[in-house]
């Protein structure tokens, strides 16, 4: 699989995941099965829920995994790898099994939002792209979907490519910001790979191309007469800008009949400004002329501007949105929760930390949504073994996620699994569904969830729960573990 810059993305690994690979070969362990989940920790922005994006790289990733004659001559070069093993890298595959939870699902800490079952080499290579798509794609459709609930219905535009981290940050970037709700993007490429609409109209330099303000709105209208939305704060908003703006319209776009226009400020005392602005335009006849506001938004800022009063139409976001800055990492892991014996018989593996937070859900799992049979709303996630059944035709107790104490009585439920197959022996089983399709799936899922899991601040705990089963595997594997520790440390010293 080739990048734009012409890398094979195979390479795009840690390098541990080849020299773990290596040995993994070499211990004759090749073709162990083994058990990996995607999972995250917090939520960015310390709100209620995250939203799963990047799913469709993935698969394109996973089916054109391939090493190239160039990539076994480097890693022949490092001298650290075993002949038969670069031999075996000549004709790798994917051969196993995925299973994820669909793109603009609503997702929470410690859930398995992704699950591989396939060959020890296989697994670990796929650790670092994995966890780079999902992460990066889920954070920036989180972000995104914080914004758009903020700005309450009005269009919100992504215009943050000039300040992403690089060219993937800005494509793939500008494709999660669609799925979390942003009407388009001002990034073309997005919208010609993806389809993301882009859209755009102009710069402070158009403006100051003319020999005045009112010259170039004019020229401005008649190019682009079913689009023209000026920028109208290059030298003075509301004396100059607006004025020129609405003297353009007359001039132009009156006399053809056209009242779909639109004016955009980017600095200055947005609240202000704007209900200024709405006053200014329909004054003069102009009431259907949008208000469009850009310059360093995010949710906090829209939602202080509207409770301002300030008359706004669309946001355009850029750095704050592209790069969410105000939480820049998603955090998610790739950790093994299981293998498999010769005789194929599954083993749960559990990763242990002094850290409470680190330590992993063992098993081969599966993820449950309940929801409310009269109301429709989601009410809680719970994570069972893969062998488990949910019948909800009957009561079922959960806890709360934190207190473990607190519970709660589930009745008149319905239980959807989350994760679906992806990948079955190495062959995609899973049908991607479109841009907009996945966009109009997280609307969707997200109205599921109740106001008080929304809110920006302190919301809800949402309960995520683990089975019984899982609960009682899980302790009894810390307490073995427990019991090793103990036996390996040394005796205390006597007098200490």
């Amino acid at each position: 699989m080739k990048s734009a810059n012409g890398i094979n993305l195979t390479m795009l690994c840690d390098f541990y995941e080849l020299t773990m690979g290596n040995g993994y070969f070499t211990c004759g362990m090749a073709d162990r099965i083994t058990y990996f989940d995607v999972f995250f920790r917090n939520v960015p922005d310390d709100g209620g829920f995250a939203i799963a994006a990047g799913l469709e790289q993935v698969v394109d990733y996973v089916q054109k995994l391939r090493f190239e004659p160039e990539d076994i001559a480097y890693l022949r070069g490092r001298g650290i790898f075993d002949e038969a093993f670069l031999r075996y890298l000549e004709d790798f595959r994917f051969t196993g099994d995925i299973w994820a939870v669909p793109e603009g699902t609503p997702i929470f800490p410690y859930e398995p939002i992704l699950t591989v079952r396939a060959p020890a080499i296989q697994a670990q290579l796929l650790e670092t792209y994995l966890l780079l798509e999902l992460n990066h794609q889920s954070l920036i459709a989180t972000k995104a979907n914080r914004i758009c609930r903020a700005a309450q219905g009005r269009t919100v535009l992504e215009f943050g490519s000039r300040r992403a981290q690089g060219i993937t940050g800005a494509v793939t970037g500008a494709r999660a910001a669609f799925i979390g709700g942003c009407g388009g993007t001002a990034c073309t490429v997005s919208d010609q790979i993806y389809g993301v609409p882009a859209a755009g109209t102009m710069a402070h330099s158009w403006v100051q191309m003319f020999d005045s303000e009112y010259e170039a709105f004019v020229a401005y209208c008649r190019a682009y007469p079913t689009n023209a939305v000026l920028l109208v704060d290059t030298y003075n908003s509301l004396k100059s800008g607006i004025p020129n703006a609405i003297r353009a319209f007359n001039e132009v776009l009156k006399p053809l009949g056209i009242t779909k226009c639109g004016i955009r400020l980017d600095s200055g005392d947005m609240a202000y400004l704007t209900r200024k602005a709405r006053v200014m335009l329909d004054e003069a006849g102009w009431t259907g002329c949008t208000i469009t506001v850009s310059n360093s938004l995010d949710e906090r800022l829209i939602t202080e501007l509207l409770l301002q009063g300030a008359k706004i139409d669309s946001f355009g976001v850029g750095e704050r949105l592209i790069t969410s800055k105000s939480s820049p990492v998603f955090g998610g892991v790739y950790k093994l929760c299981a293998v498999e014996d010769a005789e194929g018989k599954l083993i749960p593996k559990i990763k242990v930390s002094e850290n409470v937070g680190k330590i992993t859900n063992p098993g081969f799992k599966k993820l449950y949504r309940f929801y409310n049979q009269e109301t429709g709303m989601a009410v809680a996630d719970y994570i069972c073994l893969r062998h488990e059944t949910v019948d909800d035709s009957q009561p079922l107790e959960i806890c709360d996620p934190v207190s473990r104490w607190k519970r709660k009585k589930l009745e008149d439920f319905r239980a959807v699994e989350l994760q679906v197959p992806i990948f079955q022996k190495g062959e995609l089983v899973y049908k991607l569904p479109s841009l907009k399709e996945i966009k109009t799936f997280c609307a969707y899922q997200v109205s599921t969830l109740w106001p008080e899991v929304k809110r920006f601040d302190y919301p809800h705990q949402y309960y995520v729960d683990l089975s019984p089963e899982l609960m009682a595997l899980k302790d009894a594997m810390l307490a073995e573990h427990g019991k090793r520790t103990v036996q390996d440390e040394p005796a205390e010293k006597e007098g200490r």
